[in-house]
Protein backbone atom coordinates (compact mmCIF):
# COMPACT_ATOMS: atom_id res chain seq x y z
CA UNK A 1 0.00 0.00 0.00
CA UNK A 2 1.37 3.10 -0.86
CA UNK A 3 0.96 5.63 2.23
CA UNK A 4 1.66 9.54 1.80
CA UNK A 5 3.81 10.67 4.03
CA UNK A 6 0.97 13.79 4.63
CA UNK A 7 -1.66 10.98 5.86
CA UNK A 8 1.17 8.99 7.70
CA UNK A 9 2.27 12.09 9.60
CA UNK A 10 -1.09 12.77 10.27
CA UNK A 11 -1.59 9.69 11.94
CA UNK A 12 1.12 9.63 14.12
CA UNK A 13 0.23 12.56 16.09
CA UNK A 14 0.25 11.48 19.13
CA UNK A 15 0.87 13.62 21.78
CA UNK A 16 -2.10 14.97 23.24
CA UNK A 17 -2.97 18.20 22.95
CA UNK A 18 -5.00 19.55 26.17
CA UNK A 19 -4.92 19.85 29.81
CA UNK A 20 -3.70 16.23 30.00
CA UNK A 21 -2.19 15.07 33.47
CA UNK A 22 0.91 16.03 32.14
CA UNK A 23 -0.55 19.29 31.66
CA UNK A 24 -1.89 19.56 35.06
CA UNK A 25 1.95 19.03 36.41
CA UNK A 26 3.02 21.80 34.37
CA UNK A 27 1.23 24.16 36.27
CA UNK A 28 2.09 22.78 39.19
CA UNK A 29 -0.83 20.15 40.01
CA UNK A 30 0.31 17.24 40.74
CA UNK A 31 -2.33 14.37 39.84
CA UNK A 32 -3.30 12.74 42.85
CA UNK A 33 -4.35 9.18 42.74
CA UNK A 34 -7.35 8.11 45.05
CA UNK A 35 -11.13 8.84 45.88
CA UNK A 36 -14.37 8.19 44.47
CA UNK A 37 -16.34 10.61 41.94
CA UNK A 38 -19.31 11.29 42.41
CA UNK A 39 -21.51 11.85 39.49
CA UNK A 40 -25.20 12.43 38.60
CA UNK A 41 -27.13 10.04 36.10
CA UNK A 42 -30.31 11.41 34.85
CA UNK A 43 -32.59 10.42 33.87
CA UNK A 44 -31.38 6.43 34.45
CA UNK A 45 -30.45 4.63 31.24
CA UNK A 46 -32.15 1.93 30.63
CA UNK A 47 -28.84 -0.42 29.43
CA UNK A 48 -25.37 0.56 29.96
CA UNK A 49 -24.23 -0.46 26.75
CA UNK A 50 -23.13 2.25 24.15
CA UNK A 51 -24.58 1.17 20.93
CA UNK A 52 -27.43 -0.69 22.48
CA UNK A 53 -28.68 2.39 23.66
CA UNK A 54 -27.31 6.07 22.84
CA UNK A 55 -29.05 8.71 24.91
CA UNK A 56 -26.98 10.85 26.59
CA UNK A 57 -27.12 8.93 30.01
CA UNK A 58 -25.76 5.77 28.35
CA UNK A 59 -23.05 7.56 26.51
CA UNK A 60 -21.49 9.40 29.33
CA UNK A 61 -21.29 6.91 31.99
CA UNK A 62 -20.41 4.33 29.41
CA UNK A 63 -17.52 5.87 27.84
CA UNK A 64 -15.88 5.42 31.26
CA UNK A 65 -15.98 1.52 30.33
CA UNK A 66 -15.82 1.25 26.40
CA UNK A 67 -13.58 2.90 24.22
CA UNK A 68 -13.01 3.88 20.77
CA UNK A 69 -10.37 3.71 18.29
CA UNK A 70 -9.80 7.48 18.98
CA UNK A 71 -10.69 10.47 20.56
CA UNK A 72 -10.84 14.29 19.19
CA UNK A 73 -9.71 17.47 20.24
CA UNK A 74 -11.94 20.69 20.50
CA UNK A 75 -10.75 21.25 17.10
CA UNK A 76 -11.83 17.82 16.16
CA UNK A 77 -8.19 16.60 15.46
CA UNK A 78 -8.18 13.03 15.87
CA UNK A 79 -6.11 12.01 18.62
CA UNK A 80 -5.04 8.35 19.65
CA UNK A 81 -6.98 5.91 21.97
CA UNK A 82 -7.38 2.40 21.01
CA UNK A 83 -5.30 3.06 17.95
CA UNK A 84 -1.82 4.67 18.63
CA UNK A 85 -1.65 5.29 14.70
CA UNK A 86 -3.34 5.25 11.67
CA UNK A 87 -2.21 6.07 8.32
CA UNK A 88 -4.56 6.47 5.32
CA UNK A 89 -4.11 6.19 1.36
CA UNK A 90 -3.16 9.05 -1.13
CA UNK A 91 -6.53 8.09 -2.63
CA UNK A 92 -8.38 8.31 0.31
CA UNK A 93 -9.61 4.31 0.10
CA UNK A 94 -7.28 2.75 2.46
CA UNK A 95 -7.40 3.27 6.26
CA UNK A 96 -4.89 1.49 8.62
CA UNK A 97 -4.91 0.96 12.29
CA UNK A 98 -2.37 0.06 14.51
CA UNK A 99 -3.29 -0.65 18.20
CA UNK A 100 -2.14 -0.19 21.36
CA UNK A 101 -0.72 -3.23 22.44
CA UNK A 102 -1.02 -5.31 25.62
CA UNK A 103 -4.76 -3.73 26.15
CA UNK A 104 -7.02 -5.92 27.83
CA UNK A 105 -10.82 -6.59 28.36
CA UNK A 106 -12.30 -6.25 31.81
CA UNK A 107 -12.50 -10.28 31.61
CA UNK A 108 -8.82 -10.71 31.37
CA UNK A 109 -9.64 -11.30 27.59
CA UNK A 110 -6.50 -9.40 25.08
CA UNK A 111 -8.09 -7.13 23.11
CA UNK A 112 -6.85 -7.51 19.23
CA UNK A 113 -7.78 -6.33 15.49
CA UNK A 114 -10.67 -9.03 15.52
CA UNK A 115 -12.26 -7.28 18.40
CA UNK A 116 -12.30 -3.84 15.72
CA UNK A 117 -13.43 -5.82 12.81
CA UNK A 118 -16.26 -7.03 14.58
CA UNK A 119 -17.07 -4.26 16.70
CA UNK A 120 -17.91 -2.40 13.12
CA UNK A 121 -18.89 -5.05 10.16
CA UNK A 122 -21.03 -6.95 13.18
CA UNK A 123 -22.34 -5.22 16.15
CA UNK A 124 -22.33 -1.58 15.13
CA UNK A 125 -23.44 -2.41 11.19
CA UNK A 126 -26.31 -3.82 13.06
CA UNK A 127 -27.30 -1.64 16.23
CA UNK A 128 -25.66 1.79 14.72
CA UNK A 129 -28.48 3.04 12.19
CA UNK A 130 -26.78 6.55 11.65
CA UNK A 131 -23.41 4.97 10.48
CA UNK A 132 -25.43 1.99 8.34
CA UNK A 133 -24.55 3.94 4.97
CA UNK A 134 -20.77 4.73 6.55
CA UNK A 135 -20.10 0.83 7.24
CA UNK A 136 -21.94 -0.24 3.79
CA UNK A 137 -19.45 1.82 2.07
CA UNK A 138 -16.80 -0.65 3.43
CA UNK A 139 -15.66 -3.05 0.47
CA UNK A 140 -13.14 -5.35 2.77
CA UNK A 141 -11.99 -4.97 6.41
CA UNK A 142 -9.39 -7.40 7.59
CA UNK A 143 -7.48 -8.06 10.33
CA UNK A 144 -3.80 -8.78 9.03
CA UNK A 145 -2.40 -9.14 12.27
CA UNK A 146 -3.61 -9.17 15.72
CA UNK A 147 -2.38 -4.84 16.70
CA UNK A 148 -4.05 -4.19 12.99
CA UNK A 149 -7.46 -3.30 11.57
CA UNK A 150 -7.62 -2.43 7.72
CA UNK A 151 -10.21 -1.09 6.24
CA UNK A 152 -11.17 -0.61 2.58
CA UNK A 153 -13.97 1.63 1.30
CA UNK A 154 -15.64 1.35 -1.73
CA UNK A 155 -15.26 4.97 -2.50
CA UNK A 156 -13.53 8.16 -0.67
CA UNK A 157 -15.23 8.93 2.31
CA UNK A 158 -13.60 12.53 3.88
CA UNK A 159 -15.49 12.07 7.62
CA UNK A 160 -14.49 8.63 7.89
CA UNK A 161 -12.09 9.22 11.12
CA UNK A 162 -15.00 11.05 12.78
CA UNK A 163 -16.59 7.71 13.39
CA UNK A 164 -14.16 6.33 15.31
CA UNK A 165 -14.65 8.25 18.38
CA UNK A 166 -16.71 5.57 21.11
CA UNK A 167 -19.80 7.52 21.57
CA UNK A 168 -20.23 6.66 17.51
CA UNK A 169 -18.38 3.24 17.00
CA UNK A 170 -17.49 1.64 20.39
CA UNK A 171 -14.88 -1.13 20.63
CA UNK A 172 -17.14 -4.07 21.72
CA UNK A 173 -15.62 -7.63 23.13
CA UNK A 174 -16.14 -10.22 20.38
CA UNK A 175 -16.29 -13.31 22.30
CA UNK A 176 -19.11 -11.62 24.51
CA UNK A 177 -21.18 -10.88 21.48
CA UNK A 178 -20.82 -13.34 18.48
CA UNK A 179 -23.20 -15.06 17.96
CA UNK A 180 -25.70 -13.65 19.86
CA UNK A 181 -28.87 -11.06 20.04
CA UNK A 182 -27.09 -8.16 20.01
CA UNK A 183 -29.90 -6.42 21.83
CA UNK A 184 -30.88 -8.70 24.57
CA UNK A 185 -27.19 -9.94 25.63
CA UNK A 186 -26.68 -9.74 29.50
CA UNK A 187 -23.78 -7.55 28.98
CA UNK A 188 -25.81 -4.60 27.88
CA UNK A 189 -26.47 -4.45 31.42
CA UNK A 190 -22.99 -5.52 32.78
CA UNK A 191 -20.72 -4.11 30.03
CA UNK A 192 -17.01 -5.51 29.97
CA UNK A 193 -15.06 -3.19 28.09
CA UNK A 194 -11.21 -1.53 28.05
CA UNK A 195 -11.48 1.02 29.56
CA UNK A 196 -10.21 2.71 32.62
CA UNK A 197 -13.11 1.83 34.90
CA UNK A 198 -15.22 -1.51 34.81
CA UNK A 199 -19.00 -2.09 36.10
CA UNK A 200 -19.60 -3.77 39.42
CA UNK A 201 -22.97 -2.89 40.64
CA UNK A 202 -26.42 -1.53 39.09
CA UNK A 203 -28.77 -0.80 41.87
CA UNK A 204 -31.99 0.08 39.66
CA UNK A 205 -33.15 3.62 40.74
CA UNK A 206 -30.58 4.47 42.86
CA UNK A 207 -26.66 3.99 41.23
CA UNK A 208 -24.26 2.28 38.99
CA UNK A 209 -21.11 1.73 40.81
CA UNK A 210 -17.69 1.87 38.86
CA UNK A 211 -14.12 1.05 39.89
CA UNK A 212 -10.87 1.08 39.13
CA UNK A 213 -9.73 -1.57 36.20
CA UNK A 214 -5.55 -2.13 37.43
CA UNK A 215 -5.19 -4.25 34.22
CA UNK A 216 -6.02 -0.89 32.24
CA UNK A 217 -3.20 -0.46 29.62
CA UNK A 218 -2.02 2.84 30.54
CA UNK A 219 0.30 3.00 33.67
CA UNK A 220 -0.33 4.29 36.71
CA UNK A 221 -3.81 4.78 35.38
CA UNK A 222 -6.90 5.65 35.97
CA UNK A 223 -5.90 7.90 38.99
CA UNK A 224 -9.33 7.62 40.69
CA UNK A 225 -10.22 4.73 42.70
CA UNK A 226 -13.91 4.84 41.27
CA UNK A 227 -16.99 6.42 40.26
CA UNK A 228 -20.34 6.33 41.59
CA UNK A 229 -23.32 7.59 39.19
CA UNK A 230 -26.45 8.50 41.18
CA UNK A 231 -29.95 8.30 40.54
CA UNK A 232 -31.52 11.95 41.31
CA UNK A 233 -34.68 11.94 39.66
CA UNK A 234 -35.54 15.42 41.34
CA UNK A 235 -34.07 18.90 39.60
CA UNK A 236 -34.07 20.48 42.82
CA UNK A 237 -32.44 17.87 44.77
CA UNK A 238 -29.87 17.41 42.10
CA UNK A 239 -28.35 21.46 42.68
CA UNK A 240 -28.76 20.74 46.17
CA UNK A 241 -25.99 17.62 45.15
CA UNK A 242 -23.75 19.52 43.32
CA UNK A 243 -23.71 23.10 46.14
CA UNK A 244 -23.36 20.75 49.11
CA UNK A 245 -20.60 18.91 47.48
CA UNK A 246 -22.48 15.38 47.65
CA UNK A 247 -21.78 14.81 43.60
CA UNK A 248 -18.67 16.66 42.23
CA UNK A 249 -20.14 16.63 38.69
CA UNK A 250 -23.30 17.17 37.16
CA UNK A 251 -23.16 16.78 33.18
CA UNK A 252 -25.54 17.40 29.89
CA UNK A 253 -29.36 18.16 31.84
CA UNK A 254 -28.63 17.60 34.87
CA UNK A 255 -28.79 20.96 36.02
CA UNK A 256 -31.81 22.89 34.78
CA UNK A 257 -30.83 25.87 33.08
CA UNK A 258 -33.00 28.52 35.60
CA UNK A 259 -30.29 27.07 37.88
CA UNK A 260 -27.13 28.14 36.02
CA UNK A 261 -26.62 31.46 36.95
CA UNK A 262 -26.99 30.69 40.73
CA UNK A 263 -24.19 28.51 40.28
CA UNK A 264 -21.95 30.51 38.26
CA UNK A 265 -21.50 32.67 41.67
CA UNK A 266 -20.93 29.19 43.81
CA UNK A 267 -17.26 29.82 45.25
CA UNK A 268 -16.61 25.70 44.96
CA UNK A 269 -17.73 25.80 41.61
CA UNK A 270 -16.80 25.66 38.31
CA UNK A 271 -19.41 26.06 35.15
CA UNK A 272 -18.49 25.59 31.71
CA UNK A 273 -20.23 24.90 28.51
CA UNK A 274 -16.95 23.88 26.46
CA UNK A 275 -16.77 19.93 25.15
CA UNK A 276 -19.67 19.65 22.70
CA UNK A 277 -17.97 20.56 19.55
CA UNK A 278 -17.67 17.19 18.63
CA UNK A 279 -21.81 16.67 19.30
CA UNK A 280 -23.53 20.55 18.09
CA UNK A 281 -26.56 19.51 20.26
CA UNK A 282 -29.92 20.49 17.88
CA UNK A 283 -32.87 20.49 20.01
CA UNK A 284 -36.25 20.64 17.87
CA UNK A 285 -39.92 19.67 17.68
CA UNK A 286 -40.47 16.68 15.97
CA UNK A 287 -44.24 16.38 13.90
CA UNK A 288 -45.29 12.61 12.82
CA UNK A 289 -45.80 13.12 8.86
CA UNK A 290 -48.04 9.98 9.13
CA UNK A 291 -50.57 12.53 10.73
CA UNK A 292 -52.43 14.94 9.25
CA UNK A 293 -52.13 17.51 8.58
CA UNK A 294 -48.60 17.33 9.81
CA UNK A 295 -47.58 15.79 6.16
CA UNK A 296 -48.39 19.50 4.72
CA UNK A 297 -45.16 21.34 4.56
CA UNK A 298 -47.33 24.44 5.17
CA UNK A 299 -48.90 23.33 8.35
CA UNK A 300 -45.19 22.91 9.57
CA UNK A 301 -44.18 25.86 8.12
CA UNK A 302 -46.86 27.71 10.13
CA UNK A 303 -45.76 25.90 13.22
CA UNK A 304 -42.37 27.20 12.87
CA UNK A 305 -42.94 30.30 12.71
CA UNK A 306 -45.23 30.36 15.91
CA UNK A 307 -42.04 29.53 17.55
CA UNK A 308 -40.32 32.43 19.38
CA UNK A 309 -36.66 31.56 19.09
CA UNK A 310 -35.08 34.49 21.04
CA UNK A 311 -37.39 34.01 24.10
CA UNK A 312 -36.81 30.61 24.09
CA UNK A 313 -32.94 30.82 24.12
CA UNK A 314 -33.08 33.85 26.82
CA UNK A 315 -35.99 32.82 28.61
CA UNK A 316 -36.02 28.90 28.71
CA UNK A 317 -32.47 28.40 28.42
CA UNK A 318 -30.92 31.33 30.07
CA UNK A 319 -28.54 31.52 27.03
CA UNK A 320 -27.09 28.52 27.33
CA UNK A 321 -27.69 28.46 23.38
CA UNK A 322 -28.51 30.25 20.30
CA UNK A 323 -31.16 30.24 18.16
CA UNK A 324 -30.82 27.97 15.36
CA UNK A 325 -30.97 28.74 11.59
CA UNK A 326 -31.23 25.02 9.94
CA UNK A 327 -30.86 21.71 10.39
CA UNK A 328 -26.91 22.04 10.35
CA UNK A 329 -25.60 23.50 13.79
CA UNK A 330 -23.28 26.47 13.44
CA UNK A 331 -20.41 24.86 14.91
CA UNK A 332 -20.71 21.51 12.23
CA UNK A 333 -18.82 21.93 9.08
CA UNK A 334 -20.73 23.19 6.10
CA UNK A 335 -22.81 25.01 7.79
CA UNK A 336 -24.56 27.68 5.72
CA UNK A 337 -25.24 30.98 7.09
CA UNK A 338 -26.98 32.56 4.03
CA UNK A 339 -29.96 29.85 5.00
CA UNK A 340 -32.33 31.49 7.19
CA UNK A 341 -35.38 30.16 8.80
CA UNK A 342 -38.97 32.22 8.31
CA UNK A 343 -38.84 34.76 11.43
CA UNK A 344 -41.38 34.43 13.96
CA UNK A 345 -44.63 35.69 12.61
CA UNK A 346 -48.55 34.73 14.25
CA UNK A 347 -50.26 36.54 11.77
CA UNK A 348 -48.26 35.03 8.81
CA UNK A 349 -48.67 31.48 10.95
CA UNK A 350 -52.46 31.70 10.80
CA UNK A 351 -52.43 32.94 7.39
CA UNK A 352 -50.32 29.58 5.99
CA UNK A 353 -52.47 27.75 7.86
CA UNK A 354 -55.73 29.29 5.84
CA UNK A 355 -54.18 28.89 3.08
CA UNK A 356 -53.26 25.05 3.71
CA UNK A 357 -57.07 24.50 4.50
CA UNK A 358 -56.77 24.03 8.06
CA UNK A 359 -59.24 26.46 9.10
CA UNK A 360 -59.75 27.38 12.65
CA UNK A 361 -63.56 26.64 13.92
CA UNK A 362 -66.00 29.01 15.97
CA UNK A 363 -64.10 28.28 18.63
CA UNK A 364 -60.79 29.29 16.80
CA UNK A 365 -59.70 25.68 17.00
CA UNK A 366 -58.06 24.51 13.79
CA UNK A 367 -57.39 20.87 15.73
CA UNK A 368 -56.05 19.34 18.46
CA UNK A 369 -53.00 16.10 18.87
CA UNK A 370 -50.88 14.88 21.72
CA UNK A 371 -47.29 16.39 22.74
CA UNK A 372 -45.04 13.65 24.49
CA UNK A 373 -42.59 15.31 26.75
CA UNK A 374 -39.04 13.25 27.02
CA UNK A 375 -37.93 12.73 30.47
CA UNK A 376 -35.16 14.52 30.80
CA UNK A 377 -35.97 17.38 33.22
CA UNK A 378 -37.83 20.25 34.14
CA UNK A 379 -36.50 22.36 31.03
CA UNK A 380 -38.42 19.48 28.47
CA UNK A 381 -41.53 20.12 30.81
CA UNK A 382 -40.82 24.18 30.08
CA UNK A 383 -40.24 23.63 26.54
CA UNK A 384 -43.34 21.44 26.27
CA UNK A 385 -45.40 23.89 28.18
CA UNK A 386 -44.03 26.43 25.73
CA UNK A 387 -45.04 24.44 22.34
CA UNK A 388 -48.72 24.22 23.79
CA UNK A 389 -49.06 28.17 24.40
CA UNK A 390 -47.47 29.00 21.16
CA UNK A 391 -49.67 26.49 19.14
CA UNK A 392 -53.07 27.21 20.63
CA UNK A 393 -52.17 31.04 19.27
CA UNK A 394 -52.24 29.52 16.11
CA UNK A 395 -55.42 27.57 16.51
CA UNK A 396 -53.79 23.98 17.57
CA UNK A 397 -54.96 22.18 21.44
CA UNK A 398 -52.17 20.69 22.21
CA UNK A 399 -52.33 18.04 25.08
CA UNK A 400 -49.12 17.03 27.37
CA UNK A 401 -47.63 13.09 27.91
CA UNK A 402 -45.10 12.24 30.49
CA UNK A 403 -43.38 9.25 30.51
CA UNK A 404 -40.32 7.62 31.23
CA UNK A 405 -37.00 7.22 29.32
CA UNK A 406 -37.51 3.89 28.14
CA UNK A 407 -41.13 4.38 27.30
CA UNK A 408 -40.51 7.96 25.65
CA UNK A 409 -37.58 6.15 23.16
CA UNK A 410 -39.98 3.10 22.27
CA UNK A 411 -43.11 5.09 21.29
CA UNK A 412 -40.97 7.60 19.28
CA UNK A 413 -38.77 4.33 17.80
CA UNK A 414 -42.54 2.94 17.09
CA UNK A 415 -43.77 6.22 15.97
CA UNK A 416 -46.26 5.57 17.91
CA UNK A 417 -46.68 9.45 18.60
CA UNK A 418 -48.17 12.65 17.28
CA UNK A 419 -45.31 15.61 18.22
CA UNK A 420 -42.75 15.15 20.68
CA UNK A 421 -38.98 17.24 21.23
CA UNK A 422 -35.60 15.67 20.39
CA UNK A 423 -31.84 16.83 20.78
CA UNK A 424 -29.68 14.74 18.31
CA UNK A 425 -25.95 14.66 18.08
CA UNK A 426 -24.14 16.24 14.58
CA UNK A 427 -20.68 14.31 15.18
CA UNK A 428 -19.00 17.15 12.97
CA UNK A 429 -19.90 16.28 9.75
CA UNK A 430 -23.36 16.26 8.50
CA UNK A 431 -23.08 12.92 6.88
CA UNK A 432 -22.58 11.45 10.32
CA UNK A 433 -25.17 12.99 12.32
CA UNK A 434 -27.38 14.99 10.33
CA UNK A 435 -28.52 12.84 7.15
CA UNK A 436 -29.96 10.08 8.96
CA UNK A 437 -32.95 12.14 10.20
CA UNK A 438 -33.84 13.27 6.81
CA UNK A 439 -33.34 10.52 4.07
CA UNK A 440 -35.92 8.39 2.83
CA UNK A 441 -33.72 5.19 3.46
CA UNK A 442 -33.45 6.14 7.20
CA UNK A 443 -36.96 5.81 7.32
CA UNK A 444 -36.98 3.07 10.44
CA UNK A 445 -38.66 1.65 13.53
CA UNK A 446 -35.42 2.83 15.37
CA UNK A 447 -34.33 5.98 17.73
CA UNK A 448 -32.63 8.41 16.47
CA UNK A 449 -33.53 7.44 12.84
CA UNK A 450 -35.75 9.54 10.40
CA UNK A 451 -38.63 8.70 12.88
CA UNK A 452 -41.00 11.56 11.08
CA UNK A 453 -41.41 9.89 8.29
CA UNK A 454 -40.07 12.70 6.14
CA UNK A 455 -39.12 11.99 2.37
CA UNK A 456 -37.72 14.12 -0.74
CA UNK A 457 -35.92 12.16 -3.19
CA UNK A 458 -34.36 15.76 -4.24
CA UNK A 459 -32.55 15.63 -0.68
CA UNK A 460 -31.90 12.21 -0.58
CA UNK A 461 -30.27 12.71 -3.92
CA UNK A 462 -28.21 15.24 -2.35
CA UNK A 463 -26.83 13.82 0.78
CA UNK A 464 -26.11 10.93 -1.20
CA UNK A 465 -24.08 13.16 -3.34
CA UNK A 466 -22.06 14.41 -0.34
CA UNK A 467 -21.54 11.17 1.45
CA UNK A 468 -20.29 9.57 -1.63
CA UNK A 469 -17.79 12.55 -2.88
CA UNK A 470 -14.45 12.80 -2.13
CA UNK A 471 -14.11 16.67 -3.11
CA UNK A 472 -14.63 19.11 -0.18
CA UNK A 473 -16.22 22.11 -2.80
CA UNK A 474 -18.60 19.12 -4.25
CA UNK A 475 -19.39 18.21 -0.59
CA UNK A 476 -20.61 22.13 0.61
CA UNK A 477 -22.32 22.82 -2.46
CA UNK A 478 -24.12 19.53 -2.11
CA UNK A 479 -24.75 20.50 1.80
CA UNK A 480 -25.57 24.17 1.19
CA UNK A 481 -28.20 23.01 -1.35
CA UNK A 482 -30.22 20.49 0.97
CA UNK A 483 -30.55 23.03 3.68
CA UNK A 484 -32.38 25.15 1.35
CA UNK A 485 -34.19 22.81 0.68
CA UNK A 486 -34.47 21.01 4.03
CA UNK A 487 -35.58 24.83 5.45
CA UNK A 488 -38.42 25.18 2.65
CA UNK A 489 -39.62 21.59 3.75
CA UNK A 490 -39.47 22.00 7.13
CA UNK A 491 -39.22 18.23 8.42
CA UNK A 492 -38.42 19.35 12.15
CA UNK A 493 -38.95 22.34 14.26
CA UNK A 494 -35.29 23.24 14.64
CA UNK A 495 -35.54 25.61 17.92
CA UNK A 496 -32.17 25.69 19.92
CA UNK A 497 -28.40 25.13 19.61
CA UNK A 498 -27.54 24.16 22.81
CA UNK A 499 -24.32 24.49 24.73
CA UNK A 500 -25.27 22.30 27.90
CA UNK A 501 -23.25 22.87 31.09
CA UNK A 502 -20.94 21.08 33.24
CA UNK A 503 -20.38 21.96 36.44
CA UNK A 504 -17.79 20.66 38.50
CA UNK A 505 -16.49 20.92 42.18
CA UNK A 506 -13.21 23.21 41.97
CA UNK A 507 -10.99 20.39 42.80
CA UNK A 508 -12.20 18.22 39.63
CA UNK A 509 -9.72 18.23 37.31
CA UNK A 510 -9.46 17.74 33.71
CA UNK A 511 -13.04 16.77 33.85
CA UNK A 512 -13.72 18.46 30.34
CA UNK A 513 -10.64 18.77 27.66
CA UNK A 514 -11.83 17.03 24.46
CA UNK A 515 -14.05 17.89 22.22
CA UNK A 516 -16.77 15.24 23.30
CA UNK A 517 -16.38 16.91 26.54
CA UNK A 518 -17.29 14.76 29.35
CA UNK A 519 -18.33 11.88 27.08
CA UNK A 520 -14.07 10.65 28.03
CA UNK A 521 -12.67 7.86 29.78
CA UNK A 522 -11.87 9.72 32.56
CA UNK A 523 -8.39 7.97 32.49
CA UNK A 524 -6.35 11.05 33.67
CA UNK A 525 -9.18 13.12 36.08
CA UNK A 526 -8.60 12.88 39.25
CA UNK A 527 -9.52 15.00 42.54
CA UNK A 528 -7.10 17.85 43.86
Amino acid sequence: MDLSRRHLLAGLGSAPVLLSASAAMAQGIQPKRGGVLNVILNPEPPVLQIGINNQTPTLIQGTKITQGLLKFSPTLEPMPELAKSWTVSPDGLVYEFKLQENVKWHDGRPFTADDVIFSVMSFNKEVAPRLRGVIAGIAEATAPDPHTARFVLKQAFQPFLLCFDATALPMVAKHVYDGTDFRANPANARPIGTGPFKFVEWQRGNFVRMERFDGYWKPGQPYLDGILWRVIPDGQSRRLAIQSGQVQMTTATDIEPFDIPALRQAPNLDVVTKGWEYFSPLFWFEVNHRIKPFDDKRVRQAMSMALDRNFIVNRLWFGLGKAATGPISSTTRFHDPSVKLAPFDMNKAKALLDEAGVRANAQGVRGSFKYVIPPYGEIWNRMGEYFRQAMRQIGFEVTLESTDAGTWASRVANWDYEATSNVLYQFGDPTLGVERSYVTSNIQKILFTNTAGYSNPKVDELFAKARTSGNEAERKAAFSEVQKLLVEDMPLLWVVEVNYPTVTDKRLRNAVQLGTGNHASFDDVFLA
